[in-house]
């Protein structure tokens, strides 16, 4: 494993969040609108960091090198949740009346959910807040880089089935995309997907919704995304 890359990876994400953390003007992976009497603030953690000792699936492909040697934590929420059960997620939750802010809450939900070491996450910067009105939530991305990885594991097994990190080269695999496709009454909701192996746990998830969406959308501000087959169309319910 080269060391310039997973250091150039850094620098790049630190630039986005040096840059405003902007989103595309229009966030099209949201259906429906935010209820203002009922939406709860939330905070996800998005940290990326060099790959641990279970390498990439794939190589890199076309994608830049500077992603090749990186991971991303991701968790997978429990099927007996009443929101958002069985889906891939980002550690994260709703902002508490304790916390400080949206740094705090994500730090807080994250050592929670995984049992991460939080002295080791370097915290680069929040993302824009993003709508995510199925739950009537609006979540804000913390963009942050595991500067000292800690073992990471299922805390709470009534919030989360599997915990791992998934490599970015698997994610930027084009054969690994797909388009989620989910018909909710009269509207059809439509994101990016990624398959992602999880050989910590020995089962193959399916990353879709706004997980999806955010990685997408990084990804492509990033400048990381390779060409993908968007008409490959997959049914995550």
């Amino acid at each position: 494993m080269s060391t310039p890359a997973p250091h150039a990876a850094r620098a790049e994400l630190a630039a986005l969040v040096a840059d405003g953390g902007r989103w595309p003007s229009a966030w099209r992976h949201a259906v429906g609108r935010l209820d203002p009497e009922r939406t709860r603030e939330s905070a996800v953690l998005v940290l990326f960091g060099v790959l641990d000792d279970l390498p990439a699936r794939t190589d890199a492909g076309t994608a830049p090198a500077v992603s090749a040697d990186l991971d991303v934590l991701l968790l997978a929420r429990a099927t007996t949740l009443r929101s958002h059960a069985g889906q891939v997620a980002f550690p994260g939750g709703r902002i508490d009346p304790g916390d400080d802010g949206p740094v705090d809450a994500a730090l807080r939900e994250a050592v929670e959910e995984t049992g991460l070491d939080r002295e080791g996450v370097e915290v680069l910067g929040t993302l824009g807040p993003l709508p995510l009105p199925v739950s009537d939530h609006r979540v804000t991305p913390v963009l942050a880089w595991w500067e000292q990885p800690s073992p990471v594991r299922v805390v709470d097994v009534a919030e989360s089935a599997h915990v791992f990190r998934a490599p970015v080269a698997d994610l930027l695999a084009a054969r690994n995309r797909r388009t989620a496709v989910v018909t909710r009454g009269a509207r059809t909701f439509r994101s990016p997907a990624f398959v992602v192996d999880d050989r910590a746990n020995g089962v193959e998830h399916l990353v879709w919704g706004f997980t999806a969406g955010v990685l997408d959308a990084l990804f492509d501000r990033l400048g990381w995304t390779e060409p993908w087959d968007a008409s490959r169309t997959v049914d995550p319910l």
